[in-house]
């Protein structure tokens, strides 16, 4: 069973000599299509899907704009008439992607984020999948987390620790927790240095377009002002291109302090799960998917969202209601 993760520099010492170097994919991953939908009854909608059934092979040849028509027409929309089904589909979609990743490339990297994404995930403790799933293939990581202890109730560590890491067996060291003990600025440098060191150890992929770590799930909440990660509306950070992790003291959400992925690493992620079931989400999610404008007439956080392969929104009725 996942336990408290230990620190960080100790976790490299103990990667340093423990974990094998994974099989690299050898070939695109064209063989994959997309997981398949729950059953027609369940869905209040059909499923949108604008573009093509499987990944892009081309894409990596495309300039930037070019990218983001690509990714856009990989880009899917799944709304349930209820959480229960939204969770029985996410946890299908998580568990394929899981088989496909865990047999081609010898690893699964997840990257989980707080709010109510955990509840969401409820499935994959459940049988079938908590039996078959190969859990010592996941290596998991946050999008951004508060700078509190672990066991503090705002931490999204102890969030995805209560409600999922403490049911299923995923090894202890692959849970990738930050450093409680150093300040937002030092947790957000030893971050990234633990990511540097898990891509050039081949357990964490790189991006042949961006050159950034390209993880193999990302799964994504939304804040009601459509936030991403610890990316806020107007924020200086949503323009930081250079830096893998980076942190926050002044969040419009507390706690304040945080660190957080950057766009250039959530981007570069294979694929893209944005969990954003709730009627508070139901503004955001129109002006991102319904045409609208936010109240300030700029981009939501949540607009530039745009992973290398595909991008799937995974709503309940509630948060589709003004599409």
């Amino acid at each position: 069973m996942a336990s408290a993760s230990p620190s960080l520099p100790s976790t490299l010492r103990m990667l340093s000599s423990t974990l094998q170097r994974p099989p690299k994919i050898s070939s695109p991953l064209l063989s994959l299509s997309l997981p398949s939908k729950t059953p027609a009854l369940s869905l209040r909608f059909t499923q949108i899907f604008s573009g093509v059934s499987g990944l892009h092979p081309t894409k990596k040849h495309l300039g930037l704009r070019a990218l983001a028509s690509a990714t856009d027409m990989a880009s899917e929309k799944r709304v349930f008439d209820s959480g229960e089904d939204l969770a029985v589909s996410l946890a299908k979609y998580t568990a394929d992607l899981s088989d496909h990743f865990a047999k081609n490339r010898g690893a699964f990297t997840v990257v989980l984020s707080g709010g109510s994404l955990i509840k969401c995930l409820r499935k994959l403790v459940e049988p079938p999948y908590v039996d078959s799933i190969d859990w010592s293939k996941w290596h998991v990581f946050w999008v951004d987390e508060r700078v509190v202890p672990k066991d503090h109730v705002d931490s999204n560590y102890k969030l995805a620790y209560d409600g999922f890491l403490s049911q299923v067996p995923i090894l202890p060291g692959h849970v990738y927790a930050i450093n409680d003990a150093l300040s937002a600025e030092g947790a957000a440098e030893d971050y990234e240095t633990c990511l540097k060191h898990l891509v050039n150890t081949k357990v964490v992929d790189v991006s042949a377009t961006s050159r950034f770590p390209k993880f193999d799930l990302m799964l994504l909440g939304m804040g009601p002002d459509g936030h991403v990660a610890s990316l806020f509306p107007g924020h200086p950070l949503l323009n930081e291109s250079q830096k893998w992790v980076t942190y926050i003291k002044d969040s419009p959400k507390p706690p304040p302090e945080r660190i957080t992925f950057t766009f250039p690493v959530i981007n570069s992620s294979a694929y893209i799960a944005l969990v954003a079931p709730g009627a508070s989400k139901a503004d955001a999610v129109y002006t991102a998917l319904g045409g609208g404008s936010s109240q300030n007439s700029e981009t939501l956080p949540v607009q530039r969202v745009a992973p290398e392969w595909a991008l799937t929104w995974f709503l309940d009725k509630d948060a589709a209601s003004k599409l």
